[in-house]
């Protein structure tokens, strides 16, 4: 959303393996220690604000700017009811899949099919509304800025991509953007380097519980 808006930023890191989302200056910002989260400088009445979540971040920015989610009401459901749906839908099953499919410390078949089918079944609800229209709420959105990430992993997630014919185009399309293409491009070197295997990586992304206030 950045790039497509021209807005300039700085990327900055959180270390999750190291348990950097836990410190008190990142949890001011994301009180539920997740990215992404964002911090402007330029917010309402020009004092800086605070975003965080990724639908929230979306929306924020396209009332800031005035891009990619439009005014009018009618045409402003259809984009929120997308990104409702990537928010309580795709996002949280994807992931699920993917840790199940590829984390998880042991190959459990059920978790496995329970996650991947889900996922199907959600490509297939895409790929049904892309059918007659080129993106999710008829023109560019957020809602599809939302679902890209996602929907770029299917081949992680057990899908073929080729029973999802109306969904690959519209992959194709949002892939083929340049400011899509910027903005998936960023990547921190360190996070390449996590070894997920490792117990106390492990223990510290997969196995937080409530903390104390």
């Amino acid at each position: 959303m950045l790039e497509e808006c021209g807005l300039p930023y700085i990327m900055k890191p959180v270390n999750i393996s190291t348990g950097d989302q836990f410190k008190p200056e990142f949890l001011a910002i994301s009180p539920n220690n997740r990215m992404p989260a964002i911090v402007d400088p330029d917010g309402p009445g020009g004092k800086p604000i605070s975003v965080f979540e990724s639908g929230a971040i979306l929306q924020y920015l396209g009332r800031k700017t005035g891009k990619f989610y439009p005014a009018n009401e009618r045409e402003r459901v259809e984009v929120e009811q997308w990104l409702m749906w990537q928010m309580g839908g795709l996002g949280p099953m994807a992931g699920q899949a993917h840790h199940f499919r590829h984390y998880a410390p042991e190959q459990l078949p059920y978790a496995i099919d329970r996650y991947t089918n889900e996922v199907n079944r959600l490509y297939g609800v895409m790929n049904t509304r892309l059918k007659d229209r080129p993106f999710l709420a008829g023109r560019y959105s957020i809602a599809d800025m939302a679902c890209v990430g996602w929907a770029s992993r299917w081949e992680r997630q057990g899908q073929d991509i080729a029973e999802f014919p109306h969904f690959k185009r519209w992959l194709d399309t949002l892939l083929a953007r340049p400011a899509v293409q910027r903005g998936m491009k960023l990547r921190v070197e360190e996070a390449s380097k996590v070894d997920m295997k490792d117990p106390k990586v492990y223990e510290l992304l997969f196995k937080q519980r409530a903390r104390a206030g």
